[in-house]
């Protein structure tokens, strides 16, 4: 399969650690969704990096100037959950970027046809082209539903080249479709896993993330 976007898989201890945790099907709900949060963080840091702006300064030590690269407040910044599994990596995304903003994406998938509905649209009416969003998502297994997200975003003027996806596992099939639909679009995962079931779940992948993170 030949990909145009990018795809990030970070060789981390901490990532597959608590990839390996998330997986266990035995993992309790309440140690599910720390797994999610850790994942969130981790995940979120290696996205951040030459994605933030950034300004040269000069800072005053107690003993005497020094330089400092400093993240330039200037450009916004913002965090959307597809809801409602993306929540459970919000805590941990949030930890990095506190003063981002954060607009709430609710999107279900219809079990027959796989396709995805919207039923929370909190984006605002228009996206500055220069902001740097993170959309969040566990599981990139069809595609629809990041798809749907993606034009929701991109039609209110946002820049799928300022992007950053973060989710947990991916699938062949949801990347082969993104490549081509937003082909300069990066995306962070712990895991790329080969195959989807017929119910459109990513196998081995980890069951529904949203489940198993609130205990539903």
């Amino acid at each position: 399969m030949s990909l145009q976007l990018r795809v990030y898989v970070p060789d981390h201890p901490l990532i597959k650690h608590w990839l390996g945790v998330a997986r266990d099907r035995d993992t309790p709900s309440v140690l599910f969704k720390s797994a999610m949060v850790e994942l969130g963080r981790w995940l979120t840091y290696e996205a951040c990096r030459h994605w933030l702006p950034v300004r040269e300064t000069t800072v005053e030590t107690p003993l005497a100037p020094a330089p400092a690269t400093l993240i330039d407040p200037i450009p916004p910044l913002a965090i959307v959950p597809i809801l409602r599994a993306g929540l459970a990596l919000l805590d941990g995304a949030q930890t990095l970027l506190p003063l981002a903003a954060t607009y709430h994406l609710g999107l279900v998938r219809n079990e027959e046809t796989l396709e995805a509905s919207c039923y929370l649209n909190k984006l605002p009416d228009r996206i500055d082209p220069e902001t740097r969003i993170l959309v969040l998502d566990p599981m990139l297994a069809t595609g629809g539903s990041m798809i749907a997200a993606l034009e929701e975003l991109t039609q209110r003027g946002a820049n799928p080249e300022l992007m950053r996806v973060i989710c947990v596992v991916t699938a062949h099939p949801a990347l082969q479709k993104l490549s081509q639909m937003y082909p300069k679009l990066n995306i962070y995962t712990a895991i790329i896993d080969e195959t989807l079931n017929e119910k459109g779940y990513i196998v081995p992948g980890l069951g529904d993330a949203g489940d198993r993170a609130f205990g539903t």
